[in-house]
C-alpha cells in the first residue's frame, strides 16, 4: 500500500496550510452569565468552552497550604465531540490525566499568592474534537481566567508540534496526530519564553526534539498574538459600550 504523504512537495499540508501556519483561530468571552469568566474557543474544527468560577473562600482548618489558592480543573469532551459515540464519565482515565496537566499548568502561571485560604475552579468541555485538543483547552482557559480578572504571569498559550515529511509543523490536526509522527504539546508564557507544559504522545528521537520544540513555541508565540487581541477588542467593546 501506497504511503500517504501530508505535505506536498510544494511545501503544503493537506488542509492547504503551511507547515508553521496555525488553523484559523477565533474565540469571544462572557459567554456564561452564570460564571466569573468564561471562553469559547475554536482552533480549525477544534471546539472548546471553558469556565472559570472564582477565587472563593474555602473554609477548613489552615495549613501551609493555605497561603495560595487551589487551583481545580475539570475536563470533559462532549458525546458527539468525535466520530466515536462513545460515553465518557468523570471516571475516565484520559480525561483525568488531561485535567492534572492543565491544573498543573496554571498553578504555575495564576498569581495564586494573592488568594490566601481560596480555591480557583477551571471547567472544560470539548464539543468537538479535530486534534490539539489539550492545547485549545489550555488557549480557552486563559481567556475565561482573564475574562474572571484573575492575574497571571502573563497569557498562558499553547500548541502542537510534529515531524512529518522531513518538515516540522505546527498546530496539528486529527488527521496529522493519527499518522504517527511524533507530536509534541507546549505551553508557554511567551514573553518570558518559559515553558510550563511539555508533553510527547510518542517517542522522540533527540536529534528531532530541538526542533519539535522551537516549533511549538512559534506557534506559541503566534498563538499570543491571537490572544491578545481577542482580550484587547473585548476590552475596547466594553469601554464603547460604558462610553469610556
Amino acid at each position: 500500500m501506497q504511503r500517504r504523504e501530508y505535505i506536498s512537495p510544494e511545501g503544503l499540508r493537506l488542509d492547504g496550510r503551511r507547515a508553521l501556519e496555525l488553523r484559523k483561530m477565533s474565540a469571544r468571552t462572557g459567554l456564561l452569565s452564570e460564571s466569573d469568566g468564561s471562553a469559547y474557543l475554536e482552533s480549525g474544527n477544534t471546539k472548546v468552552i471553558a469556565a472559570v468560577f472564582g477565587p472563593r473562600e474555602v473554609r477548613h482548618h489552615a495549613s501551609k497550604q493555605d497561603e495560595r489558592a487551589t487551583v481545580n480543573c475539570e475536563f470533559s469532551m462532549a458525546t458527539f465531540s468525535t466520530g466515536e459515540r462513545r460515553r465518557r464519565g468523570k471516571g475516565d482515565k484520559r480525561a483525568q490525566e488531561i485535567a492534572l496537566l492543565i491544573k498543573q499548568s496554571f498553578s504555575n502561571s495564576i498569581h495564586t499568592h494573592l488568594f490566601p485560604r481560596s480555591q480557583i475552579d477551571i471547567y472544560l468541555q470539548v464539543l468537538q474534537a479535530d486534534g490539539g485538543v489539550k492545547a485549545a483547552c489550555v488557549n480557552a482557559a486563559t481567556l475565561a481566567l482573564v475574562d474572571a480578572g484573575i492575574p497571571m504571569r502573563e497569557y498562558l498559550c499553547a500548541s502542537t508540534a510534529a515531524y512529518m515529511d522531513g518538515a516540522y509543523v505546527v498546530d496539528v490536526n486529527h488527521l496529522e496526530e493519527s499518522s504517527r509522527a511524533p507530536v509534541l504539546t507546549v505551553a508557554m508564557l511567551p514573553s518570558s519564553g518559559k515553558v510550563v507544559l511539555l508533553e510527547g504522545e510518542s517517542r522522540v528521537h533527540i536529534d528531532r526534539f530541538e526542533g519539535l520544540l522551537g516549533a511549538a513555541q512559534t506557534g506559541c508565540t503566534a498563538v499570543n498574538e491571537i490572544l491578545d487581541q481577542v482580550v484587547r477588542s473585548t476590552a475596547t467593546a466594553l469601554a464603547e459600550s460604558r462610553g469610556i
